[in-house]
């Protein structure tokens, strides 16, 4: 019997045999590895902020209740304001605060635009006229153009910076005025007298809004449709607030002084953000004015130094459309500008 072969066979079976046992182990043991691994996972996506091994979590759904109800509230807010906030001519006259009825408006408006169509036909009698080196065949379009630019657009536009700049005023003294208010309620006034104090002791336009407040509230109206109609004049967030806190007050109570001291702190806070958002685009600004105004001033100086180089332009059927380009351009660029320099706040 030879035993040499028989250890070497015994040998080669038992390497074999931690062969196999070493391969099999290795591959179940991946396989039960993955298996935890991805076990793991699982527990990992069900223990979020939202869901606890598969149970929403109370906490999230009354958040997201929460959302919801203010959603549905800023909504609501939105469309109040828009349904109070009228587009009619009268409005906007008592906006800009100009006492004349919207008749005596539109009289002005045709007479504007009327004088326009008068001067735009004379100017054309000799022949068709020109506006920026375009030379219009059609003088009926232009007569029409003038009369709508004079009779419509100027108008609007007056009454629109009117708007802005009472409304500005306003605001730089609103604060103050709900400060009277505050310190009226604490020293035991009523509302409504710290409403007539405003009215008496503040200068325009914030004074005489007051007494108009005022008169409504004495002639009977409800806190309510008072405060709606002054919201209807002056239709600022500002002043949205102030409606917004009276009107909860009057329905539901509280501390009236303690509300309107923090939107006091708010309205000014607001202002000074505001004031610094204005300092912070000035230099953005002065270079769109610059920009803006170099196209004028390059043609003024090459007029006053070549004129017959630049008459051109406005000699020339070339130089006809050159400027009607150039000033389509212009006018994109403007607007470009316009948007970058222009903060909603």
């Amino acid at each position: 019997m030879d035993l040499s072969g028989d250890i070497v066979l015994y040998l080669i079976g038992g390497l074999a045999f931690l062969v196999i046992a070493g391969l099999g182990f290795a591959f179940t043991g991946d396989a039960g590895q993955e298996k935890a691994s991805k076990r793991a996972r699982q527990l990992a996506a069900n223990e979020t902020p939202g869901r606890r091994m598969g149970r929403a979590d109370p906490n999230a759904a009354r958040k997201k209740q929460t959302q919801q109800m203010l959603k549905k509230l800023r909504e609501q807010d939105e469309t109040r304001r828009k349904s109070l906030v009228a587009n009619d001519i009268q409005s906007k006259i008592n906006q800009a605060g100009l006492e004349m009825s919207a008749q005596t408006f539109w009289v002005i408006s045709i007479v504007l635009a009327v004088m326009a169509a008068f001067g735009t036909w004379y100017s054309g009698a000799e022949g068709p006229p020109m506006i920026l080196g375009f030379q219009f065949k059609s003088q009926p379009t232009m007569i029409a153009l003038a009369a709508f630019v004079a009779g419509v657009g100027l108008p609007r536009f007056v009454l629109g910076f009117l708007t802005k700049g009472r409304n500005k005023k306003l605001m730089n003294q609103f604060a103050d005025g709900i400060d009277i208010i505050v310190r009226g309620v604490k020293s035991g006034l009523p509302l409504t007298e710290c409403l007539r104090i405003i009215a008496v002791e503040s200068p325009a336009p914030l004074g005489p809004e007051f007494k108009l407040l005022t008169d409504n509230l004495q002639m009977g109206m409800t806190t309510e449709r008072a405060l709606q109609q002054f919201y209807k004049r002056v239709p600022l967030p500002e002043v949205n607030f102030f409606v917004i806190v009276l009107s909860i007050q009057a329905k539901a109570g509280g501390n009236l002084s303690e509300a309107l001291g923090n939107l006091s702190i708010v309205i000014r806070s607001r202002k000074m953000m505001r004031e610094k958002i204005k300092a912070l685009s000035a230099e953005a600004k002065a270079s769109a004015y610059i920009i803006g105004s170099l196209p004028f001033a390059v043609g003024f100086m090459v007029y006053m130094t070549t004129p017959s180089y630049i008459s051109e332009l406005w000699t020339s059927s070339g130089g006809h459309t050159v400027l009607f380009v150039g000033f389509c351009l212009y006018s994109i660029g403007i607007a470009v500008m316009r948007k970058m320099i222009s903060f909603d706040f």
